[in-house]
């Protein structure tokens, strides 16, 4: 790409915080003759096109008490999206931070953010304060809608946002308040015209945990939106307007927005939104929805296979694991419990969604699959030179959509020579087939989560205990990995269960609760080189030892 299409945003926030062109990956053109109009605004074909064409009366969203169809669904967002632009007369561009747990409001708010001509900033609702703080200056967030029940940590970073001179209005959504978001939108009933966006515009900040644990925004446009839809999902799953999608990831993950919700919209389908599923609920809500297409992690899988022969599951026609690597013993589980083969893929927040992905009927036991047509991929060795089949070295992918940082000099780690480094270690057989081997950072994937070691170091070192932690991913047969602590305490404190579990909530006070360590072991000394540089490496070999004794 060598130029921008001129921009329908008033506020130029979002262009002037890309990275230079010279630094963006190589864009390939998106492929079957996809094409998509200089100006678009991903709202309006995900939800009002549908509406045009006579598809108006289609169930849309459903889910926590709530049953909406694609007309009902936009004139909620048509609500909120006047609220934006009327009620806080936000300009085209703004940033607005949303936090809930999935929920058709909060896919309501979603469209009406991109509708607006605004740009959508997701939170997960695990994170506390000191994680939204730094989110919130980094988009220098401009307004937020909030889940009613997560409002008090959100409103801490407000105010002192609203301290230094920078207004953030917010509304809670979810419950009576009459000065809240339900509230507001009764007060328009009109319809909303989608802002005139320009297909470049951005639409999207996703933020991402990077090794050193300072997030990355990771910045995506109007059509990237429309092109995981029409590329992956066309290619993966094949949907049509009467599936059902259904799963766990949450909304605020690139991978739970694309599974859950695009995909859906984009073929007039319809979407399953709960706050919370266990494996024995998300099976009965298989069931109960006739759902036909669900995304989780391995370890719902592994948990759900044993009891799945008790559920109707006649409809389901894809089951689609993500978030980490798929145990073989898992996908033999699940064959033999359900008679249908997981889909397996992999993606990263920086290209949005997959990139790598099997079909049933193309899966080769323990490899995640072939590269998704419209894409390209290869093993690059530590010099940048393309590996031959079965070598390993660094996973380089590239496409129509990738990586664009926000305002961070990491671009051009992440980016080399035109390819977007994944951070994964693979190989990679004759046939086209990947096979994954480690991640080549520091990051820990648990349970589908990424988290950043050198972060929860941090919070640790805050406790008066602690002299010197490292953390490191553990082996972990359910989770695939854990947070596991190795700490030096201070020459007064004494190691104990006590201490090792008040350290553990210490962390889970400061930092999402996923992020705790759920391991501590009490050491005397920390590996390190001769100029002091903690030996992860090292870690990660007492980790597996600790894990095998």
């Amino acid at each position: 790409m060598t130029e921008l299409r001129p921009s329908g945003h008033q506020d130029p926030f979002g262009r002037e915080s890309l990275p230079p062109l010279a630094q963006w990956p190589d864009l390939l053109a998106p492929p079957h003759g996809l094409s998509y109009p200089d100006r678009l605004n991903a709202a309006d074909a995900l939800l009002d096109a549908h509406v045009r064409a006579g598809g108006g009366q289609r169930l849309a969203l459903r889910g926590a008490g709530i049953c909406w169809t694609y007309e009902q669904l936009r004139d909620q967002v048509d609500r909120i999206a006047h609220v934006i632009a009327h009620q806080w007369q936000l300009p085209t561009g703004s940033r607005v931070l949303l936090r809930g747990a999935n929920h058709p409001m909060l896919a309501a708010c979603w469209l009406a953010v991109i509708k607006a001509g605004c740009i959508a900033v997701t939170t997960m609702p695990l994170l506390r304060e000191r994680e939204l703080g730094v989110i919130a200056d980094k988009a220098r967030i401009n307004a937020a809608l909030c889940d009613a029940s997560l409002l008090p940590a959100w409103q801490a970073v407000a105010q002192e946002r609203s301290q230094r001179g920078l207004p953030c209005p917010t509304l809670g959504y979810g419950n009576d308040d009459p000065a809240g978001l339900e509230a507001a939108m009764a007060r328009h009933d009109a319809p909303f015209a989608a802002a005139d966006t320009a297909q470049d515009d951005v639409a999207l900040i996703a933020f991402t945990s990077g090794t050193t644990g300072v997030p990355k925004g990771t910045m995506h446009f109007h059509r990237d939106l429309l092109l995981i839809a029409d590329v992956l999902s066309a290619h993966l799953l094949d949907p049509g307007p009467d599936d059902v999608f259904i799963g766990t990831p949450p909304l605020a993950f690139t991978f739970g927005l694309g599974g859950l919700l695009v995909f859906a919209l984009r073929v007039g389908a319809s979407a399953v939104l709960e706050p919370q599923w266990s494996p024995e609920t998300l099976l009965q809500g298989l069931a109960d929805y006739g759902a036909s297409i669900c995304f989780t992690a391995p370890t719902f899988y592994r948990k759900m296979a044993p009891l799945a022969p008790a559920h109707d599951l006649r409809r389901l026609r894809h089951a689609v694991s993500s978030g980490e690597m798929l145990p073989a013993d898992t996908r033999a589980q699940w064959l033999a419990a359900t008679g249908l083969e997981l889909t397996e893929c992999l993606g990263s927040t920086e290209m949005l969604h997959a990139f790598i992905g099997c079909k049933p009927g193309q899966v080769r036991a323990g490899s995640t699959g072939q590269v998704v047509p419209g894409y390209e991929a290869c093993i690059l060795d530590d010099t940048g030179q393309r590996l031959p089949a079965g070598q390993i070295g660094r996973l380089a992918v590239r496409g129509p959509t990738g990586c664009r940082y926000l305002s961070d000099d990491r671009q051009t780690r992440y980016v080399q020579r035109g390819w977007n480094l994944t951070g994964d270690a693979y190989r990679m057989d004759e046939d086209g087939y990947f096979w994954y081997q480690s991640r080549t950072d520091d990051m820990i994937i648990s349970a589908g989560y990424n988290i950043a070691g050198p972060e929860v170091e941090d919070v640790l070192l805050t406790h008066p205990a602690v002299a010197e932690c490292g953390v490191v991913g553990a082996p972990d047969a359910e989770r695939g990995q854990v947070v596991m602590a190795f700490v030096v305490l201070r020459a007064t404190q004494q190691p104990s269960e006590q201490l090792a579990a008040e350290l553990q909530q210490w962390v889970k006070q400061n930092l999402a609760p996923y992020k705790y360590p759920r391991r501590v072991r009490f050491v005397d000394a920390l590996p390190r080189t001769e100029n002091a540089k903690l030996q992860r490496f090292v870690l990660r070999q007492w980790a597996q030892e600790h894990a095998a004794s």
